[in-house]
């Protein structure tokens, strides 16, 4: 079985090693993806170079940033804490005239995400510190993600691995002992850019939407050969479409962290 934790430790000592850095910093929400950037980074890099940032707003469970700072514990190294709650409204206040009434959409939810790698991208510019990316390989490639957002970075720690990758990958990271808190592992997943929201309500499933990813572009499989398999229909369309209608950010996307 392939060892995923000591590939992504290696080729991100690698990484760093030829861009000539050795200090990184990261956006840690509360989820498991950047949770397990965080940890792996950890390991990869050493606790004092690794500065973990948590950007909370006001539609933040308070569980992901007691979580958060539960790991930050854990491992022991420096954090910082920037709440985004009042650059939000005034950048809301300015483009209110541009805006005039139109509704809350998903314009605003990413408003939220872009202010947060804003804010990630000066920390990484003033202190000399790669900003890095944690996304997963799920979400690229149905366009989760916000271009200039939660997509910037100078490289995607986890974007070749799956979300269900990503769970067994947080499985091995805390076998021995918890470093990654257990709600964090079995919470449900949310991008957490409006009350309640989770991503589900975007996406199928990840049990579902990680099946027939694979089978539509690892194994090359077309929609209708995935159907016969036993997929839904709807799921495996809808599926299809977010992959196609997202290609046009792939381009834009940090360096990829190859595991596979």
């Amino acid at each position: 079985m392939i060892d995923i934790k000591n590939i992504i430790i290696s080729k991100l000592q690698e990484f760093f090693k030829a861009a000539n850095f050795d200090k990184a910093v990261l956006g840690l929400s509360g989820g498991i993806d950047s949770a397990v950037v965080y940890a792996v980074a950890v390991e990869a890099l050493g606790k004092d170079n690794v500065l973990p940032v948590l950007l909370p707003s006001m539609y933040s469970t308070s569980h992901s940033v007691d979580d958060s700072l539960e790991m930050i514990k854990n491992i022991g190294t420096a954090y910082e804490i920037i709440p985004i709650e009042n650059v939000y409204k005034e950048v809301l206040k300015s483009l209110k005239p541009v805006f005039h009434d139109a509704p809350f959409d998903i314009t605003e939810e990413n408003v939220q995400a872009r202010i947060r790698g804003l804010l990630l991208m000066a920390i990484s510019n003033k202190q000399r510190r790669l900003l890095l990316n944690t996304s997963n390989k799920s979400e690229l490639s149905v366009g989760y993600g916000t271009l200039y957002g939660d997509l910037c970075g100078s490289i995607s720690v986890i974007g070749d691995l799956y979300k269900y990758q990503v769970y067994e990958l947080a499985k091995e990271i805390n076998k021995n002992g918890v470093i990654i808190p257990l709600n964090i592992i079995n919470k449900a997943p949310s991008a957490e850019l409006h009350p309640g929201q989770k991503d589900s309500d975007s996406l199928p499933d990840y049990k579902v939407l990680d099946p027939i990813l694979c089978a539509y572009l690892d194994e090359k499989k077309t929609i209708e050969q995935i159907v016969a398999a036993g997929f839904d229909e709807t799921a495996v369309q809808r599926t299809a479409k977010l992959v196609n209608a997202s290609k046009f950010k792939s381009s834009q996307l940090p360096p990829l962290l190859k595991v596979f």
